[in-house]
């Protein structure tokens, strides 16, 4: 950020100054500094410098005065000026050649004008201009937070960074989805959504051209076939919000100004989706408190309740099914990084729930189904709108779809499933989630991970469950499988589920020792056991009909504890 050419030679101290060459480059050779340089010039001069010089060791030297003027030039010096009249009385021809040749600003300054007072008046004119510019910048900051602070959107900010600097920009979120944008690239957009197909290639900042700005280091190019856009990270507290894409027509456009002005754009837009983040989580927070009142408490169904409802974006008269699902991941699936636990530490339960919230909603928009989800301590409660179909059908049509997408974003990834059964009532929200509660809990017991159980399938677990808390019935079951569970626990065997596996096979022993892969006699040592410990006959209809009863009980016992 600097002052021009013409600007010095407009100085009062400038008056005598003559321009020998390079007249035509006056308005758009940039001054950063001025410096007084001698030979030899090494590293002395930097670019866009202002080089005033006496010439002094290559007044009669001619070649001496032409490398002189040549490092100049090879530094990126902005304009030379040589003070004539002690050590050079005229410069010469050859040096007027190179000047021309390079396009360099060659100026001539009578010896009588003192450096000093050139440099004085030089550094004022490039302070006020860095004060001017620091100033408007200021007041584009300003502008940029207010356009938040009021309420505005992120098109708003993209077209005040547009009108300052110039330069297509573009904001997209955390998953490179383009928010908003102005005079950016339809193509690039599309691109960069996914809309279109094409390659692209993110470059890392050390590769950018502008090293002198503190943004250099945050900066990524992408580069699209000969093309190129600039990316800037939004971060806030540390987390990714999204992305500032521009795209300059050349690295010129890239000043101290406009990268200032682009820095300023990433903290309003830092501050825009802190302000989203936070109405949204409220909004979660509000819908998630509804739905667990609604679904966990006997509420009355009156107008107010249904007027909040319809706030939120609820209709609470249409008839519903109730499902309710336990998320866990197959240990398979996270063995590479030390089983479940790490698992779902890797995948945090805001992450989580974001995507199940987000399939779930996905789900119902492609059956055409209202749908309301909330989650509390790994369980997901859903309420689909019901139609005239059998409630599996239309349980299963919805799940399949849920669980087909994220299964590709979260790998091993299984939810059993609770369903209640619909019975074209209306306002039946707690009693179709305790339905639900119910079949969930029943299937845990009797499948596994990643099944589904369907409240009218519970029929005879619901009537054992009702005779299992008749006191002398409890006290059969007890005195039935006491010393079987003891012994279960004491020798860590498994006992009781090999009994379930031998009934389920109808006392066929080859397809249950196949079943629980063990060798022929092992089963039957097993099996004489069981008989030893609870003392019945697995031979006598009426022993075995007693024992699988007790054993039924007691699970179902185990599920409502």
């Amino acid at each position: 950020m600097g002052i021009h050419v013409k600007d010095v030679l407009q100085l009062p101290i400038m008056e005598l100054a003559k321009v020998l060459m390079g007249k035509a480059h006056l308005e758009e050779r940039e001054i950063e500094w001025i410096s007084v340089i001698e030979t030899p010039v090494e590293n002395f001069v930097r670019k866009n410098e202002f080089v005033l010089s006496t010439g002094i060791g290559c007044g009669n030297d001619p070649v001496a005065l032409e490398k002189y003027v040549q490092d100049v030039i090879d530094s990126g010096a902005s304009a030379l000026a040589f003070a004539t009249g002690r050590h050079i009385y005229k410069i010469p021809d050859r040096i007027m050649s190179l000047a021309s040749e390079h396009k360099l600003v060659l100026i001539e300054i009578p010896w009588e004008v003192r450096f000093g007072d050139v440099l004085h008046d030089v550094l004022n004119e490039i302070s006020k201009k860095k004060r001017t510019a620091q100033q408007r910048t200021e007041e584009i900051r300003q502008e940029l937070i207010n356009c938040v602070l009021n309420g505005m959107g992120l098109q708003e900010i993209m077209k005040i960074v547009y009108e300052n600097t110039n330069i297509p920009v573009a904001i997209s979120d955390h998953n490179k989805l383009i928010r908003a944008n102005y005079y950016f690239d339809s193509h690039m957009i599309a691109l960069l959504n996914g809309e279109v197909e094409g390659d692209y290639q993110l470059i890392p900042s050390y590769e950018t051209p502008f090293k002198d700005h503190p943004l250099y280091h945050y900066i990524e190019q992408y580069q699209i076939g000969e093309d190129c856009c600039y990316q800037l990270t939004i971060l806030s507290n540390y987390k990714k919000q999204g992305y500032l894409l521009f795209k300059p027509e050349s690295d010129d456009e890239l000043t101290w100004s406009n990268l200032n002005i682009l820095e300023h754009a990433l903290t309003s837009c830092a501050l825009y989706f802190v302000k989203e983040n936070a109405i949204e989580m409220t909004e979660i927070r509000l819908k998630d408190n509804f739905l667990l009142d609604l679904a966990k408490t006997n509420i009355d169904m009156d107008k107010q309740l249904q007027s909040k409802a319809q706030l939120l974006g609820y209709d609470l008269t249409k008839p519903y099914i109730c499902l309710v699902g336990n998320i866990r991941f197959k240990k398979k699936a996270t063995e590479h990084i030390g089983g479940f636990d790490q698992a779902v530490m890797s995948s945090s339960m805001h992450s989580r729930n974001y995507y199940i919230q987000k399939e779930v909603a996905h789900a119902g928009d492609v059956l055409k189904r209202r749908t309301m989800a909330t989650f509390e301590d790994g369980e997901v409660i859903v309420f689909l709108e019901a139609d005239n179909r059998p409630y599996m059908e239309t349980s299963n049509q919805f799940l399949d779809l849920v669980e087909r997408r994220l299964n590709e974003l979260l790998a091993g990834i299984k939810i059993s499933w609770g369903i209640s059964m619909h019975k074209d009532g209306l306002y039946v929200f707690h009693k179709s989630y305790n339905q639900a509660v119910t079949a969930h809990n029943i299937g845990r017991q009797q499948h596994e991970i990643g099944e589904r159980t369907f409240f009218s399938d519970t029929r005879m677990n619901r009537l054992l469950m009702a005779l299992s808390h008749e006191k002398e019935i409890e006290e059969i079951v007890k005195n039935t499988l006491h010393k079987l569970i003891d012994y279960d626990q004491k020798r860590q065997t498994d006992l009781i589920h090999t009994f379930i596996i031998y009934n389920k096979f109808n006392s066929n022993v080859s397809q249950t020792a196949r079943a629980l892969n063990l060798h022929r006699q092992s089963l039957l040592h097993r099996l004489r056991n069981i008989e030893q410990l609870t003392g019945l006959s697995l031979l006598n209809a009426d022993d075995l009909f007693l024992l699988e009863l007790s054993v039924r009980l007691w699970m179902l016992k185990k599920v409502d504890e």
